[in-house]
């Protein structure tokens, strides 16, 4: 391993390996899904298929999922290493904004199927746009601008303010869905 690596450590809801040098302050943009936002996608999630849900937080998310039951692999484990060598279906996350780059070459690499929870002007992204260029693209437009839950040193904020300022889609890939643009709200 490289000796410019340190152990593992959280950093926006995801295990990576810190470099030498960059700052291990804790960053202030831990942001949790809520229940509603998963409730809207339900209806997607085939039921028989096992999930993968690698960004952690507090593993609010996993436990949701597993209570409405669904079958999900969710635990303090780095993304970027772990997530060729276990066996599942597809990934179901809201990944960390900051690192969608990064995450889009690594799912390129990995060609699994993937349902991510992210603003909608990653849309004009170079990477997405590579990523997307010769395979079908699905988004999947909730009902509402989702209310993020903020976190701080790993526990929600109290009293922390309703309100995100930007709207959000649920990328999809090779997910099987019949359209390629649907709403999580249509047919209640």
């Amino acid at each position: 391993m490289n000796s410019e690596l340190k152990l593992a450590h959280k950093h926006s809801g995801m295990y990576y390996k810190q470099k030498k040098g960059v700052s291990l302050k804790a960053k202030e943009d831990d942001y949790a899904t809520p229940k509603e936002a998963w409730d809207e996608v339900m209806k997607f999630l085939p039921k028989n298929k096992l999930i993968y849900e690698p960004f952690y937080l507090d593993g609010g998310s996993g436990d949701y999922l597993k209570s409405k039951g669904l079958n999900v692999i969710h635990g303090k484990m780095d993304f970027f290493e772990k997530s060729k060598s276990l066996n599942y279906d597809f990934i179901l996350s809201n990944p960390p904004f900051k690192d969608t780059k990064r995450l889009f070459e690594f799912l390129d690499e990995l060609d699994k199927p993937f349902m991510l929870l992210l603003p909608t002007n990653k849309l004009h992204t170079n990477y997405i746009s590579k990523f997307f260029k010769n395979r079908r693209t699905q988004i999947i437009v909730p009902k509402r601008r989702i209310h993020f839950i903020k976190y701080k040193d790993g526990k929600p904020v109290p009293n922390w303010k309703k309100g995100t300022a930007f709207d959000c889609l649920w990328y999809c890939y090779k997910m099987g869905f019949e359209k390629d643009i649907m709403y999580s709200y249509k047919d209640e």
